[in-house]
């Protein structure tokens, strides 16, 4: 009797706190229900569609199980849950409120290939709103769009593919993708990852397009390149593996590839219908060259030093949102892209955007008209601000002799030896330094090599040894988060295997490049026509990381 007794006791008790359990993680907001059948018979599942995005209802024969990648791909992926993900982070914490849930917390995706995670990313707490947050049970985004939809899930693919290891997984031939999709949650204990709540896999294919053999060979310099030619040996098999993925669209619009060694030339490669004499476009690079004669006329003594102020080259009271400040805004924080001015070419909505700045008829009285940024500090915050480069270009105009083109002439590309180039103008008919200076691979690897040669040409110091030094120094060491940058160069750094390799890099729009490495005398340029496409730089590390550096340094 005691025994019957004590378990009945035991019933009532688990029962009890089976109830308590359930009221701490019952339902916070009201979930869309699950009625259609293809919905309840794929709870906890990820399936796959090849359909236009946007279509709400999808039946079974909808989906796919294998997949040919191509340059045209739609990809939709739908993920049949039994719960909304706000419901789903109320499990995480039951502490928090509604809108404290939606502001902290939103899925998780987790990429694996062939079995391998390569990528694992918790979604920034804006994408979904709070409404899709609260009540969406069937959550389907595009991961590849042909009609260009605007969504973070191509913008999620984007980062597993190009930035993330995913290009590099998905070599030509069959794979696996698997994707598992959790909630997770900021709070005060870091971040709570929750338990899977979708799963799926998918085939992906990717077919090896037909070359000729004459497409993967390392292209013959022809003579008369200006350069003596590099004769000892390096990893051609790598250079060669580069060539075979450029011809195969793996690495997409390359235009030329010319790589120094010792001051020697080693490789000068041209794809795409281009040639030694073609002029290339490379955007922002010619930002770098507004560094360049700024040193030089700093050597000459038409600008001071780079501490001098903007109220000392223009009278800043005749321009609209005069501050003080602006009087103090250095050009080092121009050339270090730190200035206060309220515009960044990242955040559209910023008044000095560079989309804004374009459109105007005067491109030095739109940034000078700028308001401050009331948090940037002046010289401490990187900020990507093209007008601040154009205000360089101005201030080398008004400083040095004839002006800013014939100056550069004179000092800088007849020393070089560069005759043929094309600068890009203002509406006011000036060149300009917010880039687009064209010039050849080959003279584009002059001006490397200058920096490589501490600033002398031909036994000629041309640029001082100094600036090149200044130049060539991460100004945010202090401020870890913060991109490295130097003086209008970029620092980057390359890892392989065991190696560091560090590099500055005058770098521009769609993946162009003149790369120098610090503590290795080889300099790169390459050219690309990647414009407004997702792998544009991050293509160029991959071909830099695993087939350049290597075959060259290794």
């Amino acid at each position: 009797m005691k025994t019957h007794f004590f378990l009945f006791l035991c019933t009532i008790c688990f029962y009890t706190c089976a109830q308590t359990s359930a009221k701490i993680v019952s339902d916070i907001v009201q979930a869309d229900p699950v009625k259609s059948t293809i919905h309840q018979e794929n709870i906890g599942n990820i399936r796959f569609s090849s359909n236009s995005y946007g279509q709400k209802k999808y039946t079974e024969n909808d989906f796919i199980s294998s997949y040919e990648i191509t340059d045209q791909s739609n990809l939709n992926f739908i993920a049949y849950l039994d719960n909304s993900l706000t419901n789903y982070l109320h499990q995480l914490d039951t502490t928090l409120t509604v809108d404290a849930l939606v502001k902290k917390g939103n899925y998780q995706f987790s990429f694996y290939i062939d079995n391998n995670l390569i990528y694992k990313e918790n979604l920034h707490w804006r994408a979904n709103t709070p409404s899709q947050k609260n009540k969406e049970t069937i959550l389907y985004r595009p991961f590849l769009s042909s009609e260009g939809f605007d969504s973070w899930g191509c913008f999620l693919w984007t980062r597993f593919f190009f930035y993330n290891g995913g290009a590099d997984a998905l070599e030509i031939g069959n794979h696996t993708l698997k994707i598992e999709l959790r909630p997770y949650l900021k709070n005060t204990n870091g971040i709570i990852e929750g338990d899977v709540i979708a799963t799926g896999e998918i085939e992906l294919k990717l077919h090896e397009p037909p070359i000729t053999a004459a497409e993967k060979m390392i292209q013959t310099i022809q003579p008369n390149s200006g350069w003596d030619l590099f004769t000892d040996d390096y990893n051609t098999e790598k250079i060669e593996a580069l060539n075979e993925k450029i011809a195969q669209n793996r690495f997409k619009d390359i235009t030329s590839i010319v790589v120094i060694k010792d001051g020697k030339l080693v490789l000068e490669e041209y794809f795409n219908g281009t040639n030694r004499n073609t002029l290339h476009n490379t955007r922002s690079v010619g930002k770098s060259f507004a560094s360049t004669i700024i040193g030089i006329a700093i050597e000459d003594g038409y600008i001071k030093n780079i501490d001098q102020t903007l109220n000392e080259f223009y009278d800043l009271r005749k321009y609209a949102n005069y501050s003080s400040k602006k009087d103090s805004i250095t050009l080092k924080s121009l050339l270090t892209m730190s200035s206060p001015f309220d515009g960044s070419d990242n955040d559209e909505d910023t008044p000095g955007n560079d989309s804004k700045m374009y459109p105007s008829n005067d491109w030095i009285a739109f940034t000078l008209n700028l308001p401050l940024n009331a948090v940037k500090t002046n010289g401490k915050q990187f900020d990507y601000f093209t007008p601040g480069a154009v205000l360089l270009g101005d201030i080398i105009n008004k400083a040095v002799p004839k002006g800013l083109e014939n100056y550069t002439d004179e000092k800088l590309f007849k020393p070089l030896g560069i005759t043929n180039y094309h600068w890009q103008y203002t509406p006011k008919n000036e060149a300009h330094t917010a880039g687009g200076l064209e010039m050849s691979a080959l003279d584009f690897a002059k001006y490397g090599q200058l920096y490589q040669n501490k600033g002398v040409w031909n036994g000629e110091q041309i640029l001082p040894k100094s600036w090149v030094a200044k130049t060539f120094y991460n100004y945010f060491t202090d401020m870890p988060n913060q991109t490295p940058y130097g003086l209008l160069f970029w620092n980057k750094k390359y890892k392989i295997g065991d190696a560091v390799y560090e590099t500055f890099q005058a770098s521009g729009y769609g993946g162009n490049k003149v790369i120098i490495c610090i503590d290795e005398p080889v300099v790169i340029v390459i050219t690309a026509t990647a414009f407004g496409k997702p792998y544009a730089h991050s293509q160029v590390d991959r071909m830099l990381k695993h087939y350049i550096l290597p075959a060259i340094l290794e």
